[in-house]
């Protein structure tokens, strides 16, 4: 069983940035695969990003280059950097990982982008 519990959302002006965090507890380790998805009003979910260990996997052409995913092992945290934010980027951004055959969410974080 593994818990996936997101911070960092908000609003924030086009051009700007935010940090969002999710924090993993629960049987994981550094070696499982975590990663962030969002969903923007009207559409699927659609990845974002995934790492795993330290080993960035892929990121959504629509954000490479100016989102960051990173990872602390030791708190079993994953983080994603989003810079020059657009208001496309308007979705609920949820943590992900896979273990033992089974998906697991977070609760979701907002984030805004709007002037």
């Amino acid at each position: 069983q593994v818990q996936l519990v997101e911070s960092g959302g908000g609003l924030v002006q086009p051009g700007g940035s935010l940090r969002l965090s999710c924090a993993a507890s629960g049987s994981i380790s550094s070696r499982d695969t975590m990663g962030w998805f969002r969903r923007a009003p009207g559409k699927q979910r659609e990845l974002v990003a995934t790492i795993t260990s330290n080993t960035v996997l892929n990121y959504a052409v629509s954000v490479k280059g100016r989102f960051t995913i990173s990872r602390d092992n030791a708190k079993n945290t994953v983080y994603l950097q989003m810079n020059s934010l657009k208001p496309e980027d308007t979705a609920i951004y949820y943590c992900w990982t896979y273990l033992s055959g089974l998906n697991y969410w977070g609760q979701g974080t907002q984030v805004t982008v709007s002037s």
